[in-house]
């Protein structure tokens, strides 16, 4: 069964919002990790600004199938 576009995005949010939510907490968790609370703040500042971004990749499979589709 062929969901369709309307369908795919509803379905698509949903997992995004839950993936965004574990990503976050796990984030948080490494970011307390005794080593990087102790590291510089150059090394702080770009563990932040790359766990800030990173977690659009593994998104990007679910963004093209919701948009999949003529319907």
């Amino acid at each position: 069964m062929e969901l369709r576009r309307r369908q795919r995005k509803l379905v698509g949010a949903a997992v995004m919002v839950l993936f965004v939510v574990v990503y976050a907490l796990f984030a948080m968790a490494i970011s307390q990790a005794r080593p990087l609370l102790e590291a510089s703040k150059l090394v702080q500042g770009l563990w932040y600004a790359i766990i800030g971004v990173s977690w659009i990749i593994p998104m990007m499979p679910l963004i093209r199938w919701m948009e999949r589709g003529r319907d």
